[in-house]
């Protein structure tokens, strides 16, 4: 199971965090929320010469503006987490960006938006429905996961908690290649705590290669 840890923003506590086995390193591009990462954090999180592949998180930004931080902060992917269009994320990847698309799903017809987006995006990510765009930290309905039939991969996000890692290990959904973990993993909005992501890490089983 791949691990993204979603919403970092402090450079020391990103140092700390490439210690750990993390396959993706989240930074969050949206200004209402409280991990949002100013243009004057790209020189120190650069510096940091990490090996971790970084996404960018965005909600309904225009394309110069997902190109901008991509270039500033030195991303490899992006994440889109608004209301961004399949038309949208197929300008997107004509600039060979890899494309991890959020849909909060509430209810089984959540699911067919999903079909629009199966020729355009890389992976699905899904989330807990909140009134924002996610970061609630309130837990998502797993069971909802078995009326999924796509063909497209997906990271399950919403509410994961350091005590779930067993609960994951038996989750059963050969598209489930990935989670997010974030706000359950926090001292402070965008300080994570790192011993817990440890103790976490060490509780699951990762078998899926890497992206």
């Amino acid at each position: 199971m791949k691990i993204k840890v979603c919403g970092m923003k402090d450079p020391e506590n990103i140092r700390a965090l490439a210690e750990l086995p993390i396959d993706l390193m989240g930074l969050i591009f949206y200004e209402k929320s409280p991990r949002c990462v100013n243009d004057w954090d790209a020189d120190r999180i650069n510096a940091l010469s990490l090996t971790i592949p970084k996404v960018g998180v965005f909600v309904n930004a225009s394309l110069e503006v997902i190109l901008d931080k991509m270039e500033r902060f030195r991303l490899q992917s992006v994440q889109l987490h608004g209301k961004e269009s399949p038309d949208f994320c197929r300008a997107l990847r004509e600039k060979n960006i890899l494309i991890i698309k959020a849909f909060q799903i509430k209810t089984i017809e959540d699911w067919e938006t999903c079909r629009l987006y199966e020729d355009c995006c890389d992976y699905f990510l899904f989330d807990t429905p909140t009134h924002g765009y996610g970061g609630s930290g309130n837990k998502f309905d797993w069971e909802m996961l078995s009326a999924y039939t796509g063909a497209t991969s997906f990271f399950l996000s919403g509410g994961i908690a350091p005590e779930d890692a067993e609960k994951i290990n038996r989750l059963n959904f050969p598209q489930l290649i990935a989670i997010d973990l974030n706000s359950r993993f926090e001292t402070a909005p965008g300080i994570k705590d790192i011993n817990s992501i440890r103790k976490f890490l060490s509780g699951l089983n990762k078998k899926t290669e890497l992206l």
